[in-house]
């Protein structure tokens, strides 16, 4: 699985800023694997320090309750380190740290074969027949839609990969094609062609934090990012 993604970026090197950039699959997956991130996983990955608004005072706070306070049937973690549902999609680059729960969840049901209810809890007792919730359900995946024969099938991630997209710099993203490119110039109403420059630059998980970071704070996500790093405009 790929730690590291690419980016093609153009630069208004007049205006400072970034007007859109050029990325294959891999990098529109790790933007689209960000819905999937817990609040409490995002809060571990920019530090309290780093939230915007009140949100980071609530984790503070969980961290800080003793634990005669909390409930006996739950413990800091389900709220501190919530599971990540990276498994849903395969193949999604690494470009985030590697928080996972301290649990690991799985499915349980009924030892006794109540078929009604289910858990994520081994621990749990059944509302049924009030006997433990602790053997192991199967979870099975819908059929695939897709047929079998197509090579896409193995692609994993959310989009697929012989299409080149187009990010905005507010990370809004759409198949790139030569028209819409044209269009986006003239909208930027860029007036100095000559100030346009391509820079190719790599996304580790460095940048993957940042990009998390100021996709929740700001409207000029990749010049935030790429641009405060004093990128090398001189070629």
């Amino acid at each position: 699985m790929a730690t590291t993604a690419s980016l093609k970026l153009l630069i208004d090197s007049k205006g400072q800023r970034v007007l859109f950039a050029e990325a294959d699959k891999d990098f529109v997956d790790f933007l689209f694997n960000m819905l999937l991130l817990p609040v409490g996983t995002v809060i571990r990955l920019l530090a309290k320090e780093g939230m915007v608004g009140c949100i980071g005072n609530l984790y503070q706070s969980v961290e800080n309750l003793g634990y005669a306070y909390i409930q006996p049937t739950t413990t800091r973690d389900t709220l501190l380190k919530p599971t990540f549902s990276s498994n849903l999609a395969n193949n999604v680059p690494l470009l985030l740290p590697n928080i996972k729960s301290s649990k690991p969840q799985g499915l349980y049901r009924c030892s006794y074969g109540c078929s009604s209810y289910y858990t994520n809890d081994p621990t749990a007792t059944c509302p049924g027949c009030r006997h433990a919730m602790n053997t192991t359900a199967t979870y099975v995946n819908p059929p695939n839609k897709v047929s079998t024969t197509s090579s896409a099938v193995n692609e994993g991630g959310y989009v697929k990969g012989v299409v080149t997209y187009t990010i905005l710099d507010d990370l809004t993203v759409t198949p790139m094609s030569s028209i819409s490119s044209i269009t986006m110039l003239n909208k930027f109403n860029v007036k100095h062609v000559d100030a346009l420059q391509e820079k190719v630059v790599t996304v580790g998980m460095n940048e993957g934090v940042e990009l998390l970071k100021a996709s929740l704070q700001s409207k000029t996500v990749l010049t935030d990012v790429f641009l405060a790093q004093k990128i090398d405009l001189s070629f």
